[in-house]
C-alpha cells in the first residue's frame, strides 16, 4: 500500500497513519510544499499512485471537492483506494461530492486524539455518505456524565466521551491535567479529553464538540463545531467559526467569523436564518465578522482564542450587532 499523508508529520493523524503504513511493510509519500497545494496533492495521488490518502477533515476535503469540480478529470485518481480523516469535522456534503468524483474510494472518518486513540469511526461509499459528527462506538469507548454514570442509548442526556484499554499515563510534568483527564470511572481508568457527545438510540455517538470552547448563551450549552457545520453548508461561506462574545443579559453570544467565498459578502440576516434551518433559534449567531481567511495551522486546526479575541475587537470598535 502506498499512504500519503497530507496532514503534517508533526500532527498525531499524519504521524500515526504514517507510523502505520511503515509498521505494515507500506510506503509513505509526503508533500513538498510547506503549505496545503491541492493541485500538488492530486498530481502526486496521479505521479506515485497512492493507495491511501491521509486528510484532517474539512480543511483539506473542501479545497480537494472545490478542485475536482472547477476541473473534474484533469486527475487520475483510480489508484485510490480509501481516504482518512480524523482531528476536524468532516460534512456529509462533502463526502457525497467527493464520492461522486473518486466512486471506488471508501471514506474513514476516524474520532480520537493522541490521549485517546480509538473513540469512533464511520465508513462512507458511493451512494451511502455518513452524517456529519455521527460515529460508531469504538470498542474500548463510552459515554459519561459528569457524576461518572453511563448515558443511556436515546436518552438525549450529554456526556463526555471516554476511552479504555491501552491509553497514556499521563501527561509529561503536568500532573493538574494528568488528573483531570485520566479518571476512574466503574473502577477502571479511563482517557477523557474533553468531548461532548450524545448516544443514540442505536448506539452510535453524535459528537457535540470540544468543552473547552463551548459556549454558554443564557444557560443553553451551544457547541461551537455543530454552528460552524452549519454555517459551511451556506454557498457563500467558504470556512467559518463560531465563538462567544461576552453578553451582560446572556453571558456570552454567538458570534460567527466567516471567509468569504471569492467575492462573496454575506449577511448577518441570512446567515442567522440558515443555520435556524438547521439547529435550533439560539444557536444562531448574533454577530458576524468576515475575515479573509481564518487562518487554519498546517494540521487544520483552529486557534479559537486568536479568533474570538479578533471578533471582540472587532465587533466593539464598530458598536453594533451584525457588523
Amino acid at each position: 500500500m502506498v499512504t500519503m499523508s497530507a496532514a503534517p508529520l508533526m500532527h498525531g493523524t499524519g504521524q500515526f497513519s504514517a507510523l502505520n503504513a511503515l509498521a505494515s511493510g507500506g510506503c509513505v509519500v509526503t508533500l513538498v510544499n510547506r503549505k496545503f497545494d491541492v493541485v500538488e496533492l492530486f498530481e502526486t495521488i496521479q505521479h506515485r499512485k497512492v493507495n491511501n490518502l491521509i486528510i484532517v477533515g474539512q480543511a483539506f476535503a473542501g479545497p480537494m471537492l472545490d478542485q475536482l469540480e472547477e476541473d473534474p478529470g484533469r486527475f487520475d485518481t483510480s489508484s485510490l483506494l480509501m481516504m482518512v480523516s480524523s482531528g476536524v469535522m468532516w460534512s456529509k456534503e462533502n463526502k457525497a461530492g467527493l464520492l461522486k468524483h473518486i466512486p471506488q474510494v471508501a471514506l474513514f472518518d476516524s474520532f480520537g486524539s493522541s490521549e485517546a486513540v480509538g473513540m469512533g469511526g464511520s465508513v462512507s461509499v458511493a451512494g451511502q455518505a455518513e452524517q456529519t459528527a455521527r460515529f460508531a462506538l469504538g470498542a474500548n469507548c463510552a459515554v459519561f456524565t459528569d457524576d461518572g454514570r453511563r448515558v443511556e442509548p436515546g436518552s438525549g442526556e450529554q456526556g463526555m466521551v471516554a476511552v479504555g484499554g491501552f491509553i497514556p499515563l499521563g501527561y509529561y510534568k503536568d500532573e493538574a491535567k494528568t488528573a483531570a483527564t485520566f479518571r476512574t470511572y466503574e473502577g477502571r481508568r479511563w482517557s477523557v479529553p474533553g468531548d461532548f457527545a450524545e448516544v443514540n438510540s442505536d448506539g452510535s455517538l453524535k459528537l457535540l464538540g470540544r468543552g473547552s470552547v463551548c459556549i454558554n448563551t443564557g444557560g443553553e450549552k451551544v457547541f461551537p463545531e455543530e454552528v460552524e457545520e452549519a454555517l459551511k453548508t451556506h454557498p457563500l461561506v467558504r470556512d467559518a467559526v463560531a465563538v462567544g462574545l461576552p453578553d451582560p443579559r446572556f453571558g456570552e453570544t454567538i458570534c460567527a467569523v466567516v471567509e468569504a467565498e471569492d467575492g462573496a459578502s454575506p449577511s448577518l440576516a441570512e446567515l442567522s436564518e440558515h443555520v435556524k434551518q438547521h439547529l435550533a433559534a439560539y444557536k444562531a449567531p448574533r454577530n458576524l465578522v468576515l475575515v479573509d481567511t481564518i487562518g487554519r495551522a498546517p494540521n487544520g486546526k483552529v486557534d479559537y482564542k486568536r479568533l474570538k479575541g479578533h471578533a471582540v475587537d472587532t465587533v466593539g470598535a464598530t458598536k453594533g450587532i451584525g457588523q
